[in-house]
């Protein structure tokens, strides 16, 4: 089905149910890392991998996943119009709609933090400093409240610029296309 700029948005239930699955997660993960395009066998390939551990991963398993990316989650994803999955040619590539579900799936390495963990830690050490700049800590209240409260907002600035840049999935990449 190919989805178009004018469809409408994609309904929480139905976003839900396609993040409610691993294989569809790793599908548009690995679609994402790809520039978007990549052929079904390419994608059971690197399913198959992270699902054994295994590379390369044994050939029933490979077999497996091809079997139902092909028969169940990529018709699916390309019935929401997030992919345009192209079955004779068995290529498959990122559409329009899959920004709307990447907004949900942030992704956070095995010993990482999310965006909202380092947001949070980052406000609360803000915060922090401040107060100790307010009760006369030494080297802090040199720098001053206000001095300190403007080199977090900056941090805070400059992980946000960071966020957006690599995510592509704000206003200012809808934009540019």
């Amino acid at each position: 089905m190919g989805a178009s700029s004018i469809e409408p948005e994609l309904k929480a239930v139905e976003i839900h149910d396609v993040l409610s699955n691993e294989r569809r997660q790793l599908i548009l993960t690995f679609l994402r890392e790809a520039g978007g395009v990549l052929s079904a066998r390419e994608l059971s390939e690197r399913i198959a991998e992270v699902e054994t551990g295994e590379s390369p991963p044994p050939r029933n398993i490979r077999q497996s996943a091809y079997v139902s990316l092909h028969q169940t989650h990529l018709p699916k994803l390309d019935e929401l119009g997030i992919v345009d999955y192209d079955q004779s040619a068995k290529t498959v590539r990122l559409n329009d709609r899959a920004k709307q579900v990447s907004v949900y799936m942030e992704t956070v390495p095995k010993y990482g933090i999310s965006w909202s963990e380092y947001y949070l830690a980052v406000s609360v050490l803000g915060l922090l400093l401040v107060a100790a700049a307010e009760f006369g800590v030494p080297l802090l209240v040199d720098v001053g409240a206000v001095g300190l409260a403007v080199a977090v907002f900056g941090l805070v600035l400059l992980s946000a610029a960071y966020q957006t840049v690599t995510q592509q999935s704000s206003l200012f990449h809808r934009l540019r296309q």
